[in-house]
């Protein structure tokens, strides 16, 4: 075609509709919400102000039954938990839609609206629906700051103030509950309680995150917690999990290398503050010792508030902080107001079904039996003042075992000082017999049991493939209750055993291991694990026969035998002592079982590796610092390694 000429396939398309008619009705209605009058419940979503005018998202809820008695005058008592896990999530643990409370909610949750109590949940600052800044585990006091200090204390304490003050029906009482970060958030207000806060039930408290809560344990960073650490901080929302390219997270960890290179791999060229401010700062310093809740308790003057501190035996997550806080809190208890509690638990597991730790069972519902018979009694003791309540006794402990509760006047039953010594013997045997000097007629036994540890294999802390806490299907909550005897095996996994029991033997206390051991390195992770080893046939349940139950286990982090606020390198081939702190135990190793002692250089990726040569910064630690290196555990006399057992009788 000549130039100018229009192209024939270039049309004017005709106005079809000249008169264009309006828009029809809109099917879908500009406001919508469930009809209220079909619900048996009431709801109300505030905006609570704080002093300095941040707003918190808080979400009131109670049965119509409840606002019922309120209206013919029978006030009801408020039950707060303080969250950066969602506040609404609350109504949402039924997965679908109900116009039944019961359904929307808990078993837990159910409980205490069945017993009357006005549920209240809040989103703390920056997380979720509420406003102003989130800081992850923010200091519990305020520091400097332009405007009005502001903490946790001083939010919790304007939280009531209001919700007293505008919750219709509220009796003047408000008790405050959660798990984990939450059980955190109710332990805190006791630095500067409100008058109307009645009862604090803190369960599986976070206390110290560096002594041996969620982020380090003696000095040992805790290389899971990255995915904690990108949930937590990524959104306001915890909407991103994180992408490890990998279903065996063993093998992500493994192949990132570090720490720190691990973080790379997943952020990209992004960084979270968090990580960068927390997980980096390996020594225990003045940040980490200000942030740890049971130092920041020592300096109150008294306990005023009643405290149901609830502690679980099989803990993933924080099992060092409620045994730590209860001695604390103990020691400004002048009135009584302070109780433990600790039961066979994993992680939160008191506010679930409880007949079972994984594979073992403890013959009853322990949490259920918890819920009816403390939980219960002690909430309405304290936040319903004219309800009859029986005292509670200063500790309520169950004892695995023999699986059984028992109420004692004080806890641990066993000081620390007057621990016994089971000895690890040569032969890799166990007894409370100390090794007897050498005999001149007979060969001198080894003084010592060696093998070495590759940071390029490290043991695995459960059997491959680990999957990561959050995805689907993860048992993460019951891996201290695994069997051990896939590692048993290991050689890089020192054993020791004792004879069969004839007797039953009861701990009940702190349990520590007394380390003199030697390597061939500059830093070394030791690894210890208290186990109870089933019978090889095991009538009661067959699948038992010679399981190994971890009862309770620990890292220590070489580099800090000589304290935690710095980090030393480890004097090579020569022999030193180790002392590795370990959870709190209250355990019957019963007639026909025996003792074991497992001991080894890794937990991984539960731990991150140590390089085994001295690094200023495990956290970034390259290549070429991880190094395999020859261990040895002396056994002879005055180097005799032991671990410390809190015996009963």
């Amino acid at each position: 075609m000549g130039h100018g000429m229009p192209c024939p396939c270039h049309h004017t398309l005709p106005n079809l509709m000249p008169n264009p008619s309006p828009e029809p009705p809109n099917d879908i209605p500009e406001n919508f919400s469930h009809d209220p009058a079909l619900f048996d419940y009431e709801q109300i979503e505030a905006m609570i102000p704080m002093r300095d005018g941040v707003k918190l998202y808080t979400l009131i809820v109670m049965p119509k039954r409840t606002a019922q008695a309120i209206a013919a005058g029978q006030n009801a008592p408020l039950l707060l938990t303080r969250t950066p896990y969602g506040a609404d999530k609350a109504l949402k643990s039924g997965g679908y839609p109900s116009p039944h409370l019961s359904a929307l909610v808990s078993v837990a949750e159910n409980e205490y609206f069945e017993a009357g109590y006005i549920r209240v949940y809040q989103d703390i600052r920056g997380k979720f629906k509420s406003e102003g800044v989130y800081q992850m585990y923010r200091p519990p006091t305020a520091t400097d700051a332009d405007g009005p200090p502001v903490d946790h204390v001083t939010d919790t304490y304007d939280s009531i103030e209001w919700l007293i003050s505008h919750v219709k029906g509220n009796n003047g009482c408000v008790g405050i509950i959660g798990v984990s970060y939450p059980g955190y958030l109710a332990l805190i207000p006791l630095l500067g309680p409100h008058p109307a806060l009645k009862a604090a039930v803190p369960v599986n408290a976070v206390i110290d995150l560096w002594m041996g809560d969620d982020f380090y344990h003696n000095g040992a960073f805790r290389l899971s917690e990255l995915e904690y650490f990108y949930r937590q901080t990524a959104t306001k929302d915890n909407s991103l999990s994180v992408p490890y390219g990998s279903y065996d997270s063993y093998s992500f960890y493994l192949e990132a290398g570090s720490a720190a290179n691990a973080a790379r791999r997943v952020l990209g060229k992004h960084s979270l503050p968090a990580w960068e401010r927390m997980a980096g700062r390996t020594n225990y310093d003045a940040t980490w010792q200000a942030n740890a809740l049971d130092r920041q308790l020592a300096n109150i003057d008294k306990v005023t508030v009643p405290v149901l501190n609830v502690n679980a035996w099989f803990d993933a997550e924080d099992i060092y902080g409620p045994s730590a806080a209860h001695a604390v809190l103990k020691s400004k208890d002048p009135d009584g107001l302070v109780h433990f509690v600790a039961g066979p638990w994993t992680h939160g597991q008191c506010m679930r079904e409880g007949s079972t730790g994984g594979a073992i069972p403890w013959d009853a519902n322990t949490s259920l039996w918890f819920r009816h018979e403390v939980l219960l009694p002690f909430l309405d003791k304290h936040l319903k003042p004219h309800t009859p309540a029986p005292a509670l006794p200063p500790v309520i402990a169950f004892e695995t075992g023999k699986n059984r509760w028992h109420t004692h006047a004080q806890w641990p039953l066993v000081a620390p000082a007057a621990a016994r010594p089971l000895y690890l013997l040569a032969g890799g045997e166990l007894g409370f017999g100390a090794p007897p000097p050498a005999d001149p007629a007979t060969p001198a036994p080894s003084q010592y049991t060696s093998f070495v540890a590759d940071p390029a294999k490290p043991v695995p802390y459960r059997v491959r493939p680990i999957l990561s806490r959050h995805r689907d299907n993860s048992t993460w909550s019951v891996w201290q209750l695994d069997d051990q005897r896939p590692f048993s095996d290991r050689p890089d996994v020192l054993v020791w055993t004792s004879p069969v029991l004839t007797e039953p033997l009861t701990i009940a206390g702190e349990i520590s291991a007394h380390l003199f051991a030697a390597t061939t390195g500059s830093d070394v992770d030791w690894v210890v694990k208290l186990i109870d080893v089933y019978p090889d046939e095991y009538g009661p349940q067959p699948a038992l026969g010679g399981y190994q139950l971890m009862i309770s286990g620990e890292v220590l982090r070489g580099r800090f035998r000589l304290g935690y606020e710095q980090a030393q390198p480890v004097h090579p081939n020569t022999v030193l002592d180790y002392r590795v702190r370990m959870p709190h135990a209250y355990h019957t190793f019963l007639r026909g079982h025996r003792v074991m002692v497992q001991l080894q250089c890794s937990w991984f990726p539960l731990i991150d590796r140590n390089p085994q040569t001295f690094v200023e910064h495990i956290f970034d630690a390259p290549p070429s610092a991880y190094q395999p290196a020859q261990q040895r555990i002396y056994h002879a006399p005055g180097v005799a390694s032991a671990i410390m057992l809190p015996v009963v009788g």
